[in-house]
């Protein structure tokens, strides 16, 4: 359709990231009463359930971010306690998932993206994802934007990568070459008892910023290099996430792609494309090895 040429087409046109750091300037100030009518004006265009938050008016928030990464009430989501299966992080809808193949993921009909640009383009992050599954999942602005482990993992490696901001809705997925590996991101490499997985935290356009709970506001650095922070396996200094325990947190936006190493994940066989998620349901069922058993 024309309207839609004519929306992508736009996206490649305007200061993707000079909109999104002014609207996080304004996402992050305590505006009183301007903030508070912004807010009453998102929870009624995206008919928000408060309901299920922890704080329920729009007065009850300082900033639009508050807002936004609003906590939910306690007992809102159960995570899934078996210790055969991996949860979903979030809430959303899953955009693609299956096997990565020859390096490989697929974004679209016609669309795939490389495993190891999404990563940070470096092949040794990579390798322990080859031939292995991934699933992305796209958060819709009505959804609730805390991140949290699908299964217990310890942190290793944590990669920024800058890049564009188009936005991440499914008429961008289906139009945009190369979307989730061009767009700025954020990586988390955890080891966990069955192998390793990787967290892709995708920017997007208006995303202000992403956070991680052991780094707080990852603040985008100026120019175009890939940043990487290291942390212990063990020791005094190792962060080790439970299942269910929150990660991150996007203020504004947007998708989580999750890889998993070969033979680790069986995806539930119930869900793919345009499936709607919960945190803390059936995801996958992991697969016992002789080292996991």
């Amino acid at each position: 359709m024309l309207v839609n040429k004519i929306k992508i087409a736009l996206q490649y046109m305007m200061p993707k990231h000079a909109i999104s750091r002014l609207v996080g300037k304004f996402a992050a100030a305590e505006a009183g009463w301007l903030t508070t009518k912004a807010i009453s004006k998102f929870i009624k265009a995206y008919d928000i359930n408060m309901a299920e938050a922890k704080l329920k008016n729009a007065t009850d928030f300082k900033t639009f971010n508050d807002f936004f990464t609003r906590e939910l009430e306690d007992g809102a989501r159960t995570i899934l306690d078996d210790p055969n299966t991996v949860c979903y992080p979030v809430d959303g809808a899953i955009s693609q998932q299956g096997p990565i193949e020859q390096g490989q993921l697929i974004q679209a009909k016609g669309f795939n993206y490389s495993l190891e640009t999404l990563l940070g383009g470096d092949k040794a992050t990579a390798a322990p994802f080859q031939d292995g599954e991934f699933s992305c999942i796209y958060l819709a602005p009505k959804d609730y934007h805390r991140i949290h482990m699908p299964i217990t993992g310890t942190l290793r490696e944590m990669i920024y990568v800058p890049g564009d901001l188009f936005s991440v809705n499914p008429l961008t997925a289906n139009n945009v070459p190369n979307l989730f590996a061009r767009n700025e991101r954020v990586v988390a490499i955890f080891d966990t008892a069955h192998g390793a997985m990787a967290m892709v935290l995708v920017g997007a356009t208006i995303v202000a910023s992403i956070e991680t709970v052991w780094g707080g506001t990852i603040t985008p650095p100026a120019g175009t290099d890939v940043f990487r922070w290291q942390y212990p396996a063990e020791g005094a200094s190792e962060i080790t996430l439970e299942k269910g325990a929150e990660m991150g947190r996007f203020k504004l936006g947007s998708t989580v792609v999750t890889t998993f190493a070969p033979n680790m994940v069986k995806f539930n066989q119930a869900a793919g494309p345009e499936t709607v998620t919960r945190l803390g349901e059936h995801y996958a069922d992991l697969i016992k090895t002789d080292e996991s058993a």
